[in-house]
């Protein structure tokens, strides 16, 4: 049977586990009243994994362009797989339009991105007030997106992991 490269499966994970945790920061720290050096600091780290998983979503995407998924089984039925290829084709575009649209609403607010302390990303648009709501809705929507599209992908391999063809629970013991 083949499997997905050691690079693929490790870019997942670590993909995985900074989205939740960005996605965590942002509940969090959106929900502390008035402007505090704890808020601040979240929302640095906040920008900082947004950078982060743009930065290994692209090395995530040429890694899958230059290698082969191992196909479906056979015994997944055609709308399965067609669901699955859509799942994950849609989570692709939102691993970029998420930490997108925030960068450009961080922008758009005059607020520059300083990646770790260390240094600036480029200025692409200048503030401007009347995007700046445009930008935090679109940030928002496109997360509660991703959120759904995660969930449905969690799922989706939780029902493969323990479900059968039948519907019947797999033995998961000898």
């Amino acid at each position: 049977m083949l499997r997905y490269t050691r690079p693929a499966v490790l870019l997942h994970w670590l993909i995985a586990l900074l989205i939740i945790g960005a996605f965590t920061m942002g509940l969090v720290m959106t929900d502390i009243p008035g402007i505090t050096p704890t808020k601040l600091k979240y929302y640095s780290w906040h920008k900082w994994a947004g950078v982060t998983i743009l930065a290994l979503a692209t090395l995530r995407l040429l890694w899958r362009l230059t290698h082969r998924a191992p196909p479906y089984p056979t015994s997944m039925p055609q709308w399965q797989q067609s669901s699955a290829h859509h799942l994950h084709t849609l989570l692709y575009a939102l691993m970029f339009a998420v930490p997108l649209s925030g960068y450009f609403y961080t922008l758009s607010a005059g607020v520059p991105v300083v990646y770790f302390g260390l240094f600036q990303l480029p200025l692409l648009i200048e503030p401007n007030a009347e995007l700046k709501p445009v930008l935090k809705q679109l940030h928002y929507w496109l997360n509660i997106g991703l959120a759904g599209a995660v969930c449905l992908h969690i799922a989706a391999a939780l029902k493969h992991l323990f479900i059968d063809r039948d519907g019947l629970f797999k033995r998961m013991l000898p």
